[in-house]
């Protein structure tokens, strides 16, 4: 019978299609965090967001973070459910950009689009791991309908009053101390 699991990168790691994006993810929240910790003025300035360069410094630590947490991780769905509070976090951050005297709006609501587009994408990754992975629900199995009988409870009744007794107790041939002496 040929093996229908697939084979894995890292002991104990599938590679669903789900672990696969969640991997994408984890890079792509690395190369993300590294331009907002590396060119938070340009970001800034292009937003028409300026003076929040060091609110965007931090959201690039907490994305570099959050995508070593994915990629080093067992189970990134916690982390990958992180990337999701973390999107909503640029969202709201992005909202305040909107206001009437920005000449940057444009800029803001195409990052806005960006953002929403990777959070579809965040939460579609992270249900998919959590209904692969299971929660605390899936792990309740229902057992009560066996009985621990692989022939049913029926066919084992009576079957210990047809074994008839030893007459003396024997030690077998491999434990006796003198293999030739007689038990």
């Amino acid at each position: 019978m040929a093996n229908t699991l697939p084979r894995t990168a890292l002991k104990g790691r599938s590679q669903s299609a789900n672990d696969k994006l969640a991997s994408g993810l984890g890079w792509f929240s690395i190369a993300l965090g590294a331009a907002e910790l590396f060119a938070p003025r340009a970001i800034c300035r292009w937003l028409g967001m300026e003076g929040h360069e060091n609110l965007v410094r931090a959201y690039g630590v907490r994305e570099v973070a959050t995508g070593v947490a994915i990629l080093g991780s067992h189970d990134p769905q916690p982390w990958v459910w992180g990337r999701v509070g973390g999107d909503g976090l640029d969202l709201a951050t992005l909202a305040t950009g909107l206001h009437g005297d920005n000449p940057n709006r444009g800029n803001v609501m195409v990052a806005m689009a960006a953002v929403s587009g990777v959070t579809a994408i965040d939460v579609l990754c992270a249900n998919g791991l959590t209904s692969e992975k299971g929660g605390p629900d899936t792990a309740i199995t229902d057992y009560s309908d066996r009985s621990g009988f692989p022939k049913g409870i029926e066919a084992s009744r009576g079957l210990a009053l047809d074994v008839q007794p030893q007459n003396r107790l024997t030690t077998p041939e491999t434990q006796r101390a003198f293999p030739h002496a007689a038990a």
